[in-house]
């Protein structure tokens, strides 16, 4: 990473921190009241955030399974890095979450009380053995360099040995290839069973929002289908950026990698741009259904911008042209990467707000008259507060990892 480049994320990071530092001191002193959801629009940016934040994780989580279960040994080196994006997006999304709930002190009940009858409880409860299978497997991965920086000494010696659990690798050759052979298996069987647990989870939460019949906007089928690819575009697209940004020019493989994960992300988003064409362009067409009003106030209402400007020039056509005219530039992969994955919140808050903006009763908007009782909402300063501090936390966390653990690539071995 050049020092500009560096640079640059120090003054991004420390922007992010000081407004976030300022929004949460406003969340525990003041509460919610500043946020501009209310009783008609109870889901906003954070719960958008929310969703976004659970499908780079799902995504960098499935990425990591095409490496460890399918053994795709082109992206082999990503293994440990989509891991640990997984884990981090996994905890940016639960924090976000627990920041908008009322009482936010008693949210541990939904592990010591649960009621299984509630959609929300099964997915924590998924959520947290979702967690532990990551650290299974990157503890699996890393284990044996985990080992030898203890065995080695220095700065980084004592924590090494606390993550490694006292494990140490076996000196003799054939003792240790035996040793990376039991990880590969462990580590298959650990993707494995995680493939159908980052599905369920994500696409369990299409399915929450596709089983509200009382909104229409909401209730289709493909859902679920969308959550699964735009997990897989946002949290591929991550991970292409992470990538570029880390990689060392001198790696002769890096160029190689870039090059086939751009592919990758390319034909996601091709196919997540088809199926979101499909399901507008029938009901616009033919100008009937329940929710061609909100399509029209999608693409051409008051944040037309946010569908035609963010999600699909900044977000789609300008990455796929940096991605298919330099696909092996670490700054082209860099860029389009990161504009996919950070633009992609449009398109959760596209599906999270229009779907409350439409009263469910004739007239409701008028029968009372109250500020939190409005059919309007555009998050507060407040609200974007909160996720800059959820995204400083998030690149806080990122780099004390790079730096303390062996997450530059992945052991041979164990693909």
């Amino acid at each position: 990473m050049s020092k500009n480049v560096k640079t640059a994320l120090w003054i991004v990071w420390l922007a992010f921190a000081a407004a976030g530092v300022y929004g949460l001191y406003l969340r525990f002193f003041v509460g919610r009241e500043l946020s501009n959801y209310g009783s008609y629009v109870p889901w906003g940016l954070w719960v958008s955030a929310y969703i976004y934040f659970i499908g780079l994780s799902a995504g960098a989580f499935l990425i990591s399974s095409l490496i460890y279960v399918f053994g795709l040994r082109s992206l082999a080196r990503l293994g440990r890095l989509a891991l640990f994006t997984a884990a981090i997006t996994l905890v940016m999304a639960l924090a976000i979450i627990w920041l908008d709930i009322g009482h936010m002190w008693r949210a541990y009940e939904i592990l010591t009380r649960p009621n299984f009858h509630s959609m929300m409880a099964w997915m924590v409860w998924l959520y947290s053995a979702y967690f532990l299978l990551i650290l299974a497997e990157l503890w699996f991965e890393m284990r044996c360099d985990l080992a030898q920086r203890a065995h080695a000494g220095g700065p980084g010696a004592r924590l090494s040995r606390i993550l490694s659990l006292g494990w140490r690798c076996p000196e003799d050759a054939a003792a240790l290839a035996a040793c990376h052979r039991r990880s590969r298996r462990v580590l298959r069987v650990l993707g494995a069973c995680g493939v159908p647990l980052a599905i369920a989870f994500h696409g369990g939460v299409g399915a929450l929002f596709a089983t509200l019949a009382s909104r229409p906007y909401w209730h289709h089928a493909l859902f679920p289908i969308l959550f699964l690819t735009g997990a897989l575009v946002s949290g591929g697209a991550l991970l292409l950026a992470l990538l570029a940004l880390t990689g060392d020019d001198r790696d002769p493989e890096l160029a190689t990698t870039l090059r086939f994960l751009g592919r990758v992300v390319l034909g996601l988003l091709a196919f997540d741009l088809i199926l979101e064409w499909s399901e507008t362009s029938i009901p616009m067409w033919y100008g009937v259904g329940p929710d061609v009003d909100l399509y029209r106030e999608i693409l051409f209402g008051q944040f037309w911008y946010v569908f035609w400007i963010v999600h699909l020039l900044l977000g789609s056509v300008l990455p796929m042209a940096l991605l298919l005219w330099k696909p092996t530039a670490r700054w082209s992969a860099a860029t389009g990467g990161l504009l996919i994955a950070v633009t992609f919140l449009a398109v959760r808050l596209n599906l999270v707000i229009p779907g409350q903006v439409t009263p469910a009763l004739k007239n409701l908007e008028h029968a009372y008259v109250d500020h939190r009782l409005v059919f309007h909402y555009v998050p507060s300063f407040f609200e974007w507060s909160m996720i800059a501090f959820i995204v400083s936390l998030g690149m806080a966390a990122f780099l004390i990892g790079w730096r303390l653990l062996p997450l530059s690539s992945s052991s041979p071995e164990t693909v």
